[in-house]
């Protein structure tokens, strides 16, 4: 899939306004985005120990939740991944859940299914895939609690 394939996105609502949004509003406003479903991701930074916290797109795979280190195909993968990296503990809210979840990398084995679910729900991870070089992480996020 190449570049015109890609679905440019409506940038309305991104980045710090999206979080606000989507806080303010317990997901009513913000867990739709673009026709697709967000959630809030709150990573502890690696060098400051003080909360992160985007709003990622999001599949499911049965109770996990899947997002993807794509940063549109930036060269080098996004704060969020590093920090999870550094320590996979994190908070999510979907909509008004809010739940402790612990982060991996997909293994080399199960990508590939998993790269069709969050595909599916977003295709234009393909093409971010296509813009770098850099292999992007797909990211497993398995609840620690149960509501």
């Amino acid at each position: 899939m190449g570049e015109e394939q890609y679905q440019a996105p409506d940038l309305q609502m991104v980045g710090e306004e999206h979080v606000r949004r989507y806080r303010e509003t317990n997901g009513e406003v913000g867990y739709l985005w673009n026709g697709v479903p967000s959630l809030l991701l709150t990573t502890t930074g690696r060098r400051s120990g003080q909360p992160r916290t985007n709003a990622l797109i999001f599949g499911q795979d049965g109770d996990d939740f899947l997002v993807v280190a794509s940063m549109g195909g930036a060269p080098n993968h996004p704060n969020w991944y590093v920090n999870l990296k550094a320590r996979p503990e994190a908070k999510v809210q979907v909509r008004d859940r809010q739940l402790e979840v612990v982060a991996r990398t997909a293994t080399d084995e199960e990508k590939p299914r998993l790269w069709k679910i969050v595909t599916d729900v977003w295709p234009n991870y393909d093409v971010y895939q296509s813009r770098t070089d850099r292999v992007i992480p797909v990211v497993v996020l398995t609840p620690s609690n149960q509501p």
